[in-house]
């Protein structure tokens, strides 16, 4: 059982690709994570020390502290976090008891470089319709909360990734883009380590909808017909992302929660 202002790895993995997940922060030493460098999704490395130089860092959502073990190190932080007025817990047993507990872990080197802020820098085609949806969710849900995404003329990505040192995505000839019969999305849970099984079956989804090949998957032509209802719904690119990421919260939440739910109406009651 978890004591005092700790949170299980269950269910911090039943928060984790939820809007409402806490922010993560990974406080293990630079030693503990050189050994294994990789992150709970959605983490943010920052150091024990002075936990209140970077408390604002933290939104109204709270925190989730994680070191190696889940004792002094995260402890210590979580008390300078309440502190401060935010809801803080520790991971309990730490980094160790969340690979433990067979949960997905993100390469960092697979992480694209942070600006100033902290934040990945994305950059795509303008007018997205699915994939350029589902991989900005992923991103957000799974590996970093904070991303950045730009949408510019189909010309100009990778000029715009050159001068704002953004990363494409999306398009031909770029890492995080097609492979064979794979979609950009497929290639993201892939490469970030997040290949559970409700990540795998809204993959299948999504690569359905976006590659017409909507047998693929039973729900893939209400993806499809939902993701092109939203884009002649917006004119403005980041507002479609908006309501996209709703989209795909409720596509995720079937995915892990409600796949065996049936709706049935009328009932077969027989009337009085």
């Amino acid at each position: 059982m978890s004591s005092i202002n700790t949170i299980s790895p269950e269910k911090l993995a039943r928060l984790i690709g939820t809007p409402n997940s806490p922010r993560i922060v990974d406080v293990r030493d630079d030693d503990d994570f050189a050994a294994d460098a990789q992150l709970i999704p959605g983490s943010l490395r920052r150091p024990s020390v002075e936990p209140w130089r970077w408390a604002a860092d933290i939104d109204g959502r709270g925190a989730v502290v994680v070191c190696q073990k889940g004792l002094k190190l995260s402890r210590g932080v979580v008390a300078w976090l309440r502190n401060e007025g935010i809801s803080a817990e520790g991971l309990d047993g730490g980094y160790l008891a969340w690979v433990g507990a067979g949960q997905p872990v993100v390469p960092a080197e697979k992480i694209p470089p942070r600006d100033a802020e902290g934040r990945t820098v994305w950059v795509t085609r303008e007018r997205p319709k699915i994939d350029r949806i589902a991989c900005p969710w992923l991103i957000r849900r799974f590996v970093d909360p904070r991303a950045v995404f730009l949408f510019v003329e189909p010309s100009e990505v990778l000029a715009v990734a050159e001068r704002f040192a953004a990363t494409p995505f999306d398009v031909e000839g770029v890492f995080w883009s097609h492979r064979g019969e794979l979609c950009s999305f497929d290639v993201m849970v892939d490469e970030f380590g997040l290949e559970t099984e409700p990540l795998l079956r809204l993959a299948a989804i999504v690569r359905g909808a976006d590659t017409a090949r909507l047998d693929l998957a039973p729900e893939a032509p209400g993806l499809l017909a939902a993701s092109l209802g939203l884009s002649r719904m917006f004119t403005d690119d980041l507002a479609q992302l908006a309501a996209g990421l709703t989209l795909y919260d409720a596509f995720y939440r079937w995915c892990r929660d409600a796949t065996d739910e049936t709706h049935n109406w009328p009932s077969a009651r027989p009337r009085r």
